[in-house]
């Protein structure tokens, strides 16, 4: 890519697509597309169509899904499954039809089986049943990169998958049903820290509630109280999580230096994909715990082992990205620090 290279970030106001705008600029990429969802709807073939038949993005970065937390999969699986396949076959086609030079998808660790050997290296890909929860997102995911790998065979394009660990950043979102639970821990832990204060602007604020009694209702709801924070599962399940700007930066490394050709091993072409972590991981007792310490919270974290946990453990194997020349740079601790320092600017 060249600096004056025409770039459409597809998804630019989630946590993905924001990192990936804001990396670009910051490193002095000057002619950036982007399109809110009431200007283009992904949704729709013929807008798609429309979009790069006038608009002639050189390269893509498709950023754009409908994401979110176990709850959020579960319970919406019809539209997790559709949603992101109908976006990513719209783009994709499109992006073949009208001469993409290269093209980026993201996807996500959740491709692999629930029981998949760690840490969890691309050939893991396939070989066993996924995580329930997440099954109708993951198999769109996994469409998304057999579509990128079969669009190279036959026609000769450049479009490459990145699958990045669960991530966190500026931008994230917070809501206490549908978010991730990185994020939903660090919200539920202000809250809770805000009752033991009896910090009643804020959390008014926080919450939109015209009272006390309606806010300590929504916060019951979610098992955040003065002395106690109720958290779902066992608190065993170990996580990987990756500061957003590093992902950013990771997946324009790839763009500025690898073709899809770089990827290719043996005759049958599998696995092309590329993880996008840190190596490291957490227990989610022990991510409960930091970021306790961090906001100041001293209540009781009680763990409820009747709800699911989800994959015990996912791990990413990071050999190849590191065989490419990329090494991730902000280590969880100052990722959380920096997160709550900005979550609570926005709310002051």
């Amino acid at each position: 890519m060249q600096f004056n290279s025409k770039i459409f970030i597809a998804g630019h106001r989630g946590l993905v697509g924001s990192a990936i705008l804001r990396y670009l600029g910051a490193k002095g990429y000057s002619n950036l597309i982007t399109r809110s969802r009431s200007e283009l709807d992904l949704l729709n073939a013929e807008a798609v169509n429309a979009f790069f038949a006038s608009e002639k993005p050189e390269y893509v970065f498709l950023a754009a899904a409908k994401v979110g937390g176990i709850v959020a999969n579960n319970t919406y699986r019809a539209d997790f499954l559709y949603e992101n396949l109908t976006i990513q076959n719209n783009v994709i086609h499109a992006s073949y039809l009208y001469e993409v030079k290269k093209l980026l998808f993201l996807g996500s660790t959740c491709i692999y089986p629930k029981m998949a050997i760690q840490p969890i290296s691309e050939s893991e890909l396939l070989t066993g049943p996924l995580e329930y929860s997440n099954e109708p997102y993951a198999i769109a995911k996994i469409a998304g990169i057999k579509l990128c790998e079969s669009y190279n065979l036959q026609y000769g394009t450049n479009f490459m998958s990145v699958m990045p660990t669960n991530l966190y950043g500026y931008g994230d979102n917070f809501d206490l049903e549908k978010s991730h639970v990185l994020p939903a821990l660090i919200r539920k832990m202000i809250l809770a820290k805000a009752l033991q204060d009896e910090n009643w602007n804020f959390i008014l604020n926080d919450l939109k509630c015209g009272n006390e009694v309606e806010a300590l209702s929504y916060l019951n709801q979610f098992g955040v109280h003065a002395h106690a924070l109720e958290i779902w599962g066992t608190g065993n399940p170990l996580r990987e999580f990756m500061w957003s700007d590093d992902m950013a930066a990771a997946c324009v490394h790839i763009m500025e230096k690898v073709e899809f050709s770089d990827l290719i091993e043996g005759n049958e072409v599998r696995n092309s994909h590329i993880n996008i972590g840190t190596g490291e991981e957490i227990s989610i007792s022990d991510l409960a715990k930091l970021i306790a310490s961090e906001v100041g919270f001293e209540g009781e974290i009680v763990f409820n082992s009747n709800k699911p946990d989800g994959t015990p453990r996912k791990l990413t194997d990071i050999s190849k990205l590191k065989s490419l020349g990329f090494q991730h740079t902000v280590h969880l601790k100052e990722g959380i620090q920096r997160l709550i320092h900005w979550y609570l600017n926005q709310h002051k």
